[in-house]
């Protein structure tokens, strides 16, 4: 078998692999990317596109947010990447969760954010069900392309402009310091970072597991063009509770309370509502969330249902057709929103374990590289 030589490898060609590479490139650094599929076909391309600034967990994680947020705004024109919206619009039909997202704007995570008033939802967006608003929160921040097409155009990209190596349908059986063996040969290189998504098995196992990654399964649906064109993501007060950005505010307890009344098995099955919108303008709508070492593949109508209820509670009740229906998986940890580790010497083991990889990938990556590199000390 052959050996090839270079100065990163990296195993994994999802979204936290893809920015791994990009950081590496850019400092000039020759870099190959090893994949067991044909192209990539998890996580990073089953999720919404949503790059999620707005929301996440104060302090490191929305940083890290705002820095790739930067980069995909950088990177996105170069790779032919369209950013089809910008900015999100959190809905919010309770009292309660008024009152959270004005404790929001009063942190620094709500600079350039605005509380609109239920008539300014009416006048600015008006496919929302505005008179069931109490009011909505508006961000700049945040932006989306489609996952579909975004990721095979940043891996050509970095092929045709950075020249990254990918060698697709490779399988790495092992990884040493200055080494990955895969099905096809042996890739020696100065320092690797392994991004296994959320295979959590086939490389490092012990590591994962004593941090207590497990495995998310989430529900996601494609609704029919409905005739209006969103400006911006949408959510709901159901994110209020499940995004530590507004969840953590001592605010959000009476709004978890009122939700656990009002809304018990939407909270039950991980429900909470994000809506983006197409080119051709289908809708994205998700999604759920059930955990399991091994999650079963099968999409539940009744957990559908419950997504498209908190969509017409939004929207109002004519709710578009269902064209597609799919479930992604990504590795989730209770305690932690990144894993990074170094099972054995110029090697990092990297997985995002909030689902946030579109939203952080590119930072931690930035990060994992600069550590690898002897520049800096992982946080």
């Amino acid at each position: 078998m052959p050996t090839e030589s270079y100065d990163l490898a990296v195993v994994g060609a999802g979204i936290v692999g893809l920015a791994c590479a990009l950081a590496a490139a850019r400092r000039g650094k020759r870099v190959a990317v090893i994949d067991r599929d044909a192209q990539a076909n998890g996580a990073s391309i089953r999720n919404f596109g949503f790059v999620t600034v707005t929301g996440q967990a104060r302090g490191e994680m929305w940083a890290r947010a705002r820095r790739s947020r930067d980069i995909w705004d950088e990177v996105a024109p170069q790779a032919g990447i369209p950013i089809l919206h910008r900015g999100l619009v959190v809905t919010a039909r309770r009292d309660e969760a008024v009152e959270v997202l004005q404790a929001f704007l009063e942190t620094e995570m709500g600079e350039g954010c605005r509380l609109l008033a239920s008539g300014e939802v009416r006048r600015d967006h008006p496919h929302l069900a505005g008179q069931e608003l109490r009011g909505a929160l508006w961000s700049p921040h945040d932006l989306r392309v489609e996952s579909r097409q975004a990721i095979p155009r940043l891996t050509a990209w970095l092929a045709e402009r950075h020249g990254v190596r990918f060698l697709w349908g490779a399988a790495a059986l092992a990884v040493e310091t200055g080494s990955v063996s895969t099905t096809r040969g042996v890739i020696e290189a100065d320092a690797v970072a392994v991004c296994p998504g959320d295979d959590l098995h086939s490389l490092f196992p012990e590591v994962a597991a004593a941090a207590g990654v497990t495995r998310c399964k989430l529900q996601m649906l494609r609704l029919a063009d409905p005739g209006y064109r969103l400006a911006a993501a949408v959510m709901s007060d159901l994110g209020l509770a499940r995004y530590a950005g507004y969840a953590a505010l001592p605010q959000a307890a009476a709004l978890v309370a009122r939700l656990n009344a009002e809304q018990p098995q939407h909270l039950a099955d991980g429900v909470h509502l994000i809506v983006v919108q197409s080119a051709d303008g289908s809708l994205v709508v998700g999604d759920s969330h059930h955990y399991a070492a091994t999650p079963d593949p099968f999409s539940r109508q009744a957990v559908d249902g419950l997504i498209l209820d908190e969509f017409a509670a939004v929207f109002g009740p004519a709710v578009p057709p269902v064209v597609e229906r799919w479930t992604g998986t990504y590795a989730s940890a209770q305690d932690r929103t990144v894993l990074v580790d170094t099972p054995t010497a110029g090697v990092r083991l990297v997985m995002v374990t909030t689902g946030a990889g579109a939203s952080t990938g590119f930072a931690l990556g930035e990060e994992v590289v600069a550590d690898l590199m002897g520049e800096g000390t992982m946080k």
